[in-house]
């Protein structure tokens, strides 16, 4: 069985960052190690919200592991919190790392134009090199646009998206992933760009009319469980857009739906038929 590691926060209601992807590469047959960053309540969508930071475990966590000689097929890194954290796990990173294994990094800090309001540019930058250290980064357009320094645009071509790959692999990373690209009305997809083979790919989905929190974390989540069960990066995104797709569509159908997540737990049995495992 495949081991990997997930280095973020936990909330404890949310649907988001570890609630997500632990029970998702789980249910994908991979054994899933964690290493939380911080203990928050809720997600940081609800009010009044607590939160402990644990900044200060990760180091003695991974010296333990080291001691026990222990090893991970992948390390999966989303919302950091700190510079801090950064530092330490560009340096786990180095300690970990194997011919073998995969490191990706989703650099979870800005949406729609914004950096989130806990970062500011000289975050980003910390970002972008954390990002050198992985083999495959999925980012969206803003988290691109401030570790690139291109300019963020709403409307924008595929010579915009291709230009923007291409910054985004000269921070270090065999594969760079773009995510919430479309190029056509209604739809929403992914692309991705190979450094070492110099090739672009690109996947879409029908556009569905609401977002939800969490679902950037339920395709990286998704997207490196594939990837453990031996798909190509190419078929993993595939893999990891439709999965998401359909997350979004059962909650939209769903009456009693949450409004602070996805049902993803609903859709698990379509995601192992994604990937051959239904029983």
């Amino acid at each position: 069985m495949k081991r990997i590691v997930t280095v973020q926060d936990i909330s404890c209601v949310g649907k988001c960052s570890l609630t997500v992807a632990l029970p998702i590469i789980s249910a994908m047959g991979v054994e899933t190690a964690i290493i939380p960053t911080a203990v928050l309540s809720t997600h940081t969508m609800f009010s009044n919200f607590t939160c402990r930071d644990l900044t200060d475990e990760i180091v003695p966590i991974t010296k333990h592991w080291k001691d026990e000689k222990l090893s991970f097929d992948a390390i999966y890194t989303g919302y950091l919190g700190s510079d801090e954290q950064i530092e330490i796990l560009t340096n786990m990173f180095r300690e970990f790392k194997t011919n073998d294994n995969v490191i990706l990094v989703d650099p979870v800090m800005a949406d729609n134009g914004k950096l989130y309001p806990a970062f500011d540019e000289a975050f980003a930058a910390k970002m972008a090199k954390l990002c050198g250290e992985a083999d495959i980064i999925v980012p969206n357009i803003t988290e691109a646009s401030f570790m690139t320094g291109m300019e963020y645009k709403e409307k924008y071509d595929e010579a915009y998206i291709k230009e923007m790959l291409l910054k985004l692999s000269e921070l270090g990373a065999k594969i760079s992933v773009l995510t919430g690209v479309s190029f056509k009305e209604g739809t929403t997809g992914v692309m991705g760009y190979d450094k070492e083979n110099d090739e672009f790919y690109y996947y879409s989905n029908t556009l569905l009319p609401k977002s939800y929190h969490g679902t950037g974390d339920v395709f990286a989540s998704t997207t490196v469980g594939a990837m453990m069960n031996g798909f190509s990066w190419k078929e993993a995104l595939q893999i990891a857009a439709d999965f998401t797709a359909e997350c979004i569509r059962i909650t939209m159908e769903d009456p009693n739906g949450c409004w602070y997540g996805v049902n993803f737990e609903a859709a698990i049995p379509y995601l192992l038929r994604l990937i051959g495992k239904a029983v």
